[in-house]
């Protein structure tokens, strides 16, 4: 399989998502299929999530190309091996190397093995994920979305989920109690409707109007 996740119309968890939600519904629609690749290695997602903690998506991808370009593959031992100033010099600040360093070496002393989160519960990742310095319950939730493939994660505390949400539900479900309480409707897979409300951000349809102005070009296209 070379997808965490690869959504359409009929795909048998969309489907039962969109029966749960119909506002959700319409922005699945509008939006389309999706997909998200799956990545094979742990240490090089974790070591660049660090690197682009607080960074644009723009600032983060040309640090990780400079420290590819300066260390080869991102590798317990090729981070280990990088010297300070080799890394600093590729734009990586004194924190990250050191939270980097310090995951690498957790990872050599077999003191962190990707492959046993995987029988974990949710819960029970993150709390592993986040005891590791430098990662914090964020870090650790987009891990298990975009890493682990687990289908029924809500970060609460993500910025452009809560946006999108305000925007999708007009102002009625974007706080952190509503969203949760909204989240109820998309269980078991509320990763699933996440990535859908990010997309609504990547498209350009959060920001671009209200909602109601969204769902009246939505119709008119239905329409023609």
């Amino acid at each position: 399989m070379t997808s965490l996740f690869e959504l359409h119309a009929d795909e048998p968890r969309l489907r039962q998502l969109c029966l749960q939600d119909t506002r959700l519904a319409e922005l699945v629609k509008a939006v389309g299929p999706l997909t998200v690749p799956k990545r094979t290695d742990g240490f090089e997602y974790l070591s660049k999530s660090l690197i682009s903690q607080q960074l644009s998506v723009k600032a983060a991808a040309t640090i990780c190309q400079r420290v590819e370009q300066q260390c080869g593959e991102i590798t317990p031992d090729s981070m280990l091996t990088a010297s300070e100033e080799a890394l600093r010099a590729a734009g990586v600040s004194r924190p990250k190397i050191g939270y980097i360093k310090g995951l690498a070496q957790l990872v050599k002393q077999g003191e962190i093995d990707f492959t046993a989160w995987h029988d974990m519960s949710d819960g029970e990742a993150i709390d592993a994920l986040t005891k590791v310095k430098g990662i914090g319950r964020w870090t650790a939730e987009m891990f298990l979305i975009f890493f682990m493939g687990r289908e029924n994660v809500l970060s609460l505390g993500d910025v452009g989920l809560r946006r999108a949400a305000l925007w999708l539900y007009e102002g009625e479900r974007g706080d952190g109690p509503a969203l949760e309480q909204q989240s109820l409707a998309w269980e078991p897979y509320r990763s699933i409707a996440s990535l859908y409300l990010w997309e609504a951000i990547n498209q350009g349809y959060v920001g671009a109007g209200e909602y109601k102005q969204f769902r009246e070009k939505l119709a008119e296209q239905q329409r023609e």
